[in-house]
């Protein structure tokens, strides 16, 4: 017999941390108040993993509960994710009263997405964000060949 009760709980673990990563930024970016949707969050978890206990079967408990416990995990997030706009090191939304706030304060908050960066540690530009191994931009070091006299 075949068992994808492991699959199914696998495919919840990936889609819930995908949709963790993606919808924690994309809420924090789009709500005014993070407070009713860290309570909706926090609702569907706890009411996914209470509907985990009576589920009618393996499958469906690990599966509500892993998912559950992702919202939970997700509705605290929201408030760590806000944090991390207050400072800087995620980017801020002009257009949500909440971050033109932060902006307009003249603190660390910005608009620029620290993540889009080269290999190298500098930002993309974007007329160069794709280059040929063969000739690097010239504003990245790039060290002669080592010569094997």
């Amino acid at each position: 017999m075949v068992q994808l009760a492991g699959f199914w709980m696998a495919l919840a673990t990936f889609l819930g941390i995908w949709w963790g990563h993606v919808g924690v930024r994309w809420l924090e970016a789009h709500s005014v108040r993070i407070g009713p949707p860290a309570v909706l969050l926090t609702l569907a978890g706890l009411g996914l993993n209470v509907y985990a206990l009576f589920a009618p079967n393996l499958t469906l408990a690990g599966v509500s509960s892993i998912v559950g416990v992702t919202l939970l995990w997700d509705a605290f997030e929201l408030f760590r994710q806000a944090r991390r706009v207050r400072k800087g090191h995620a980017p801020a939304n002009p257009a949500n009263p909440r971050h033109a706030a932060y902006l307009a304060a003249g603190g660390p908050a910005t608009t620029a997405n620290l993540l889009n960066r080269e290999p190298t540690g500098r930002p993309v530009v974007a007329h160069r964000s794709a280059w040929h191994p063969s000739e690097p931009p010239s504003d990245v070091y790039c060290p002669s060949p080592v010569s094997t006299d």
